[in-house]
């Protein structure tokens, strides 16, 4: 059975959410979209929904992640390329998101990570299954 995947993350300003992964070439689904809630598609099976805060309070019981301090969760998105990587990381940091962690080369596998406008971490990772050590 196949999957759909929803990650949902608070943001404090959906507007700026939106310019921001716009800039990063995402595209959104306007159907689940309104002035508090962002829908953006990654690919058919998943979604990430940005929610404002006060939203997102609406589906917790509990407290929200201080990403100042935290880490609650990392996204990882693929590339299909080295340079892929380096793109999407430096426009994100262009953006006005920050760089974080150092980039991590393994020959067959290379990724660097960012911090979106609201702190959550976004990994970027290229990977050549052809060259996996056995």
């Amino acid at each position: 059975m196949s999957r759909m995947l929803f990650a949902n993350l608070p943001v404090s300003d959906v507007t700026a959410t939106r310019k921001f992964f716009d800039g990063l070439g995402f595209e959104f689904n306007e159907t689940f979209s309104d002035e508090h809630t962002l829908s953006m598609v990654v690919n058919d099976m998943t979604t990430v929904m940005f929610l404002e805060e006060p939203r997102f309070r609406d589906f917790i019981a509990d407290e929200i992640c201080d990403t100042a301090r935290a880490r609650e969760v990392l996204m990882c998105v693929s590339a299909d390329s080295r340079a892929e990587v380096d793109t999407l990381v430096d426009a994100a940091v262009d953006a006005g998101g920050s760089a974080w962690m150092e980039p991590q080369d393994q020959g067959f596998m290379y990724g660097r990570a960012f911090r979106d406008l609201d702190g959550h971490v976004w990994e970027v990772m290229w990977m050549d299954p052809s060259a996996i050590p056995g």
